[in-house]
Order: C-alpha cells, then sequence, then structure tokens
C-alpha cells in the first residue's frame, strides 16, 4: 500500500507561502510536486490542473473569468501550458498586496516557466524546486544535513538504511518507485522516458527528429560523470554543434541532467573549462545504458561513472530541498588532476572525491591532497565518498566516508 514520503522541501514551502503573495514549484514529472502540496496545503486551498484541455483552453481564453471562478487560496497544477496567466495573476496579488500564498503554481520545466516568472512576478514569487527523492526522504529522515553541516556533525554518524548500493542505484529515486517496492522498476523508467521524449521535449522545443533527439541523450547517459566535450557527442550521433546545445538546454530545462562548471581560481594555474554532466537520477541513467539489473551496473565498466552520479545527485538534491541554492563545482588541471566535487560553503570549499571501491585507501585522497596545496586555507576538511562500509582518517584533513554516511 502507497504512503505519503515527507519531504526535507516542505519545511521551505510552508514558510514561502507564509511570506510571499506566489509560489513557484517546479521539478522534473513524477518528482512529487502535487502529492507534496497537496498533503502540506490539503483542504485550505482549491485545486485546478491545466493539464486537460478544455480547463487550459478555458484557462487561455478568459483569464480572468478563469481566476474569477478559481479564487485563491488556489493551488494551479501544470502552470507551463498557459504562462499567460501569470500576467493576471501579478494584477490580482497587486490588487491585494498584504495577502501573502494566495497562488501556489506547480510546473515541470523550468527554463521557460523561470523566465516568464522572472519577468512577470518579480518579487512577489518564491521559486522552490523539488528532485526526485534523495536518500534521506526515501529513509523517513528527511531533515538530515551532510557530514559539514554545523547540525549535522553530532547527530549524522548512524548509517542510512536503504536498499543495497547496486540495486538502489538501478531502481533510481523517484517516488512512484519507492512507494511500491514490487512496481517494475524497468518497465516504469521505460514508460517515463518515452513520456519525456513526447510531452516535455514538444513543449519546450519543437525538436524534429525524436529519434536524433533519444540518441543525443543516450550519448550523454554514456558521458554522465565525464567531461562533456559537446562537439564530440554532435558529430557521434551527426546534428550540428548549435542543435545539440539547443537539446541540452532541454534536459537543462527539465531537470534531467545537472551541468557542473569548473572552479576557477587565481593559482597561476590553466585550468580546464569544459563542463562536466550528471544525470539526476541513477534509474533513469541505467534504464538508458541498458544496465537494468545491480551486476551489471556493479561490474560495468561504468561502475564509477555511475557511483559519482549517485553521490553528486544525493548532494545536489540534498542541498536543493533544504531550501538553499547548490554551489557545487570540481576542479581539474590542465594535467589531469582532479577533484570530483567542490562545494562552496560560506565557511570555504569542501572537497569531495567518489570510489565506486568498497576499500578506501589514502591514495584515493592525493588530490585533495593537492587542491589543498594550491588553494590553501579556504579548502575545509575533505571526503572520500566509497562504496562500502567503514569510515577511516586519511591524512591532511580528509576522511573516508561510506555512502551511507553521506
Amino acid at each position: 500500500m502507497s504512503h505519503y514520503i515527507h519531504r526535507t522541501l516542505q519545511s521551505s514551502l510552508a514558510r514561502a507561502v507564509a511570506d510571499f503573495p506566489v509560489v513557484v514549484l517546479t521539478g522534473p514529472r513524477q518528482s512529487g510536486k502535487t502529492t507534496m502540496v497537496k498533503h502540506c496545503l490539503g483542504d485550505h486551498y482549491d485545486y485546478v490542473s491545466l493539464d486537460a484541455p478544455d480547463v487550459r483552453e478555458a484557462a487561455a481564453g478568459d483569464p480572468r473569468g478563469f481566476l474569477a471562478l478559481h479564487k485563491p487560496p488556489l493551488v494551479i497544477d501544470e502552470i507551463q501550458h498557459v504562462p499567460e496567466l501569470l500576467s493576471y495573476i501579478k494584477e490580482n496579488v497587486d490588487a491585494n498586496r498584504q495577502s501573502k500564498g494566495g497562488y501556489v503554481l506547480i510546473g515541470s520545466q523550468n527554463l521557460l516557466l523561470l523566465s516568464r516568472v522572472s519577468e512577470t512576478l518579480a518579487g512577489r514569487a518564491a521559486v522552490l524546486r523539488l528532485m526526485p527523492l534523495t536518500m534521506r526522504e526515501q529513509a523517513g529522515d528527511p531533515g538530515r544535513g551532510l557530514p559539514w553541516d554545523t547540525d549535522c556533525a553530532a547527530g549524522c554518524t548512524a548509517p542510512i538504511r536503504l536498499l543495497p548500493l547496486w540495486d538502489g542505484l538501478v531502481r533510481g529515486s523517484y517516488p512512484e518507485l519507492t512507494r511500491e517496492p514490487a512496481r517494475d522498476a524497468v518497465a516504469w523508467q521505460a514508460s517515463y522516458v518515452q513520456t519525456y521524449l513526447e510531452r516535455d521535449v514538444r513543449d519546450v522545443r519543437q525538436v524534429g527528429d525524436l529519434g536524433s533527439f533519444q540518441a543525443f541523450v543516450r550519448a550523454l547517459a554514456a558521458r554522465s560523470g565525464q567531461l562533456l566535450n559537446l562537439s564530440d557527442v554532435a558529430r557521434d550521433i551527426g546534428v550540428s554543434h548549435g542543435t545539440a546545445r539547443a537539446w541540452l538546454s532541454v534536459l537543462e530545462a527539465t531537470f534531467q541532467v545537472v551541468i557542473l562548471r569548473p572552479y576557477h581560481a587565481n593559482i597561476g594555474k590553466r585550468l580546464i573549462k569544459t563542463p562536466k554532466l550528471y544525470f539526476s537520477d541513477t534509474g533513469v541513467l541505467c534504464y538508458l545504458l541498458g544496465m537494468t539489473r545491480p551486476e551489471l551496473a556493479m561490474g560495468g565498466p561504468l561502475r564509477g561513472q555511475l557511483f559519482e552520479t549517485l553521490v553528486v545527485a544525493e548532494i545536489y538534491k540534498t542541498m536543493l530541498h533544504a531550501g538553499s541554492a547548490p554551489r557545487m563545482y570540481f576542479w581539474r588541471t590542465a594535467t589531469g588532476v582532479e577533484v570530483d566535487l567542490l562545494i562552496e560553503t560560506p565557511a570555504g570549499l569542501v572537497p569531495v572525491e567518489t570510489r565506486a571501491s568498497a576499500t578506501p585507501r589514502s591514495a584515493m585522497a592525493s588530490a585533495i591532497h593537492a587542491l589543498r596545496q594550491d588553494l590553501g586555507a579556504v579548502v575545509l576538511p575533505g571526503y572520500v565518498i566509497h562504496a562500502g562500509d567503514v569510515s577511516l582518517p586519511m591524512g591532511d584533513r580528509t576522511v573516508a566516508l561510506p555512502y551511507s554516511l553521506l
């Protein structure tokens, strides 16, 4: 029997509703946005979805009449289908500036929706993003912070109980698969990818050749956790660089991928400028790669990339759901010395390395040591996140942590 999974973002939603006239909640399809809003706001709000063509037509044809019929407090789902409603919501908000939390708008696209929000509702709207589940949320511990959070140091020493690592990695983190353990994950992922290609891609940008776009998505999947040379990808699938860049923006706008930029500092050394790409859900990633069983992921040549994607996505989602904008980079010199992840915090930079091995060794921290030599005191204690179950000091303020303690 399905059950509600408490989300870390709930507290941010409650604060935003109390402080802003409009709250915009975005995130990928099936990440649990509508479920969370209905759970948190309950019967206090009217609810209308613009997914049905007749409702969409009514909203687009007579926006004032539509908003007169559906009065605040109001949740409007799938708002990206009728973005012109935003101007009329602004009109209503400006007529009653003291009102808070009158409108909660839910949408599954980032780029187009947020550009309209910033133009129309500047200063009137809080924007929140809900991604697939973090491991904290899956384990019923949504308030748990990251190891370097000051309020986590004393309370985050017990491992989080989840599916075995590679089983969970292949299954992914969408709520429907977590709530229903018996659900066929491969069938769900196949349906998700197909629905995504048919709906979101056409909504965000007219892609003429869906077959080539699907080949592009699979080509990117093979590069998750690697430096992204978009020209190489475009050449491999036979499209222009401009087309590949436009398609990448679609994947970003629909929250399917996360792009990390290299960290730049004035250290007198040329750093690589090419970004790195990660898929936001390892289940969808494994499906695209044809790795439908845990043993294929664990024993295959992409094992390290999959584990790195898992760790980066977990940290990204955890920070986002805590209400903060993730400031995440990687560090790589022209000679190839690389730290997988640098998290920028008010206190300094937290370096994180990932290793799919279950046996941590001191050599795994060598890149963090090199980073510390170059950047000095701005680098905080570092972490090597690995696939085993032991914690070990690795010297020079660096510790090896199992993934279950992340």
